[in-house]
């Protein structure tokens, strides 16, 4: 079976609050970090240590939203937040920009998997990932398809 998708924009906005809830996941040790740091409070009383936890993680917040953001405006970037449409099979996805133009990516290139309230999303990398929300889908049956492929896959549970 080949789930076609509607033709979908991935805004901006939507790419950068995604991407840095998902670096926020995937690194979640780096609060460990800054509650570490807080802890010198206990030892020697200083608000610094909390002032200075608390500006050290909203740096590095900020580091990643620069990053995020910064994607968005690279050249080679643009491909992400272009109107593309989908085929999807159990071998591979295929980003269509046009009837003529597409690219496929593996299922070996998905790193991991995320079923949302509103959609999946696929990541390649940190930064790279393929946000598909309920909406562009023609059917329920495609939705249960592409959540078939996943659990097959191992990528959701």
């Amino acid at each position: 079976m080949i789930v076609k998708t509607r033709k979908y924009k991935l805004e901006t906005g939507k790419y950068i609050k995604i991407a840095l809830a998902g670096v926020i996941r995937e690194q979640w040790w780096v609060i460990l970090i800054a509650l570490g740091i807080m802890a010198g409070a206990l030892i020697i009383w200083s608000h610094w240590w909390i002032t200075g936890a608390l500006i050290a993680y909203a740096l590095y917040i900020l580091f990643w939203i620069i990053q995020f953001a910064g994607i968005t405006q690279m050249e080679q970037g643009k491909v992400l937040f272009e109107r593309l449409n989908y085929e999807i099979t159990s071998q591979q996805i295929l980003i269509k920009i046009s009837s003529k133009q597409g690219m496929p990516i593996k299922w070996d290139q998905v790193k991991r998997a995320k079923l949302t309230k509103s959609g999946f999303i696929l990541w390649m990398s940190k930064v790279q990932l393929i946000y598909l929300p309920f909406k562009i889908f023609n059917s329920q049956n495609e939705r249960k398809f592409l959540e078939t492929i996943l659990r097959r896959k191992e990528y959701i549970k």
